[in-house]
């Protein structure tokens, strides 16, 4: 019986990355500690590309969204974590592209609150300008 090789990592669009994140997905920031604390997705988990073999055994189960700045260090990730038996995709584009659309930034060492405000607060500050 020939040996299965692991299915290729994918990359996502906003949208798809969105819902994963919605749903509770892990997510984890391939960046520099210091790049992570200058703003990451919230609740994303700082997960440095050069140690993810190292810490395999202690990242939450099943499915991965791995990120970086834009989009080329999280591929790498996704693609070791894949080699490593792990399902992972990488969301195009990154974390510049998550806050160009207004989702969820935090700054900090802390993963944060992993949920959206609501539709209303979005909405209130973008048309009215009250309730930052």
């Amino acid at each position: 019986m020939a040996d299965q090789l692991p299915p290729e990592p994918e990359d996502v669009d906003l949208e798809v990355a969105r819902a994963l994140w919605a749903a509770g997905d892990p997510v984890l920031d391939v960046r520099t500690p210091e790049e992570y604390a200058a703003g990451h997705i919230s609740g994303a988990i700082n997960v440095p590309l050069d140690t993810l073999a190292f810490r395999l055994d202690s990242l939450p189960p099943g499915q991965v969204l791995t990120v970086c700045s834009l989009g080329n260090r999280s591929r790498r990730g996704a693609e070791r974590l894949a080699h490593l038996g792990r399902p992972a995709l990488s969301l195009r584009g990154g974390t510049k592209a998550w806050a160009a659309a207004g989702l969820p930034i935090r700054t900090g060492a802390e993963p944060g609150p992993r949920r959206a405000r609501p539709w209303w607060r979005r909405w209130r500050r973008s048309f009215i300008g009250w309730g930052r």
